[in-house]
């Protein structure tokens, strides 16, 4: 599902208010890193990911791999954070409603 430019600036100011749930550090993108950033983007739709100093990993390329790896999209990359944004299956989760063009 790619996000149209209305979107996607949508999300974008959503997210802007957020804090860096999830910090990638020296040791990349690690199993359990993926699975914390699963449950996490489950519960939320909308998760900002903050890149340490120690990361091998660039923004744009840990949030690129992250959102393959979730099958999420990639909202924005900013300095040493990005944001995702995949629509949640859990019933008891507040949905952010997407504008449509």
């Amino acid at each position: 599902m790619a996000l149209t430019k209305k979107q996607t600036k949508q999300l974008r100011a959503l997210a802007n208010q957020l804090k860096p749930l999830l910090f990638i550090g020296k040791n990349d993108l690690t199993d359990a890193a993926v699975k914390q950033a699963d449950e996490t983007i489950e519960k939320h739709e909308l998760l900002k990911v903050a890149v340490q100093d120690g990361s091998g990993l660039t923004a744009k390329e840990a949030g690129e791999e992250l959102a393959e790896r979730l099958g999420a999209e990639l909202v924005q990359t900013i300095g040493n954070r990005f944001v995702l944004y995949r629509e949640s299956k859990r019933d008891d989760v507040k949905k952010i409603v997407l504008v449509r063009e």
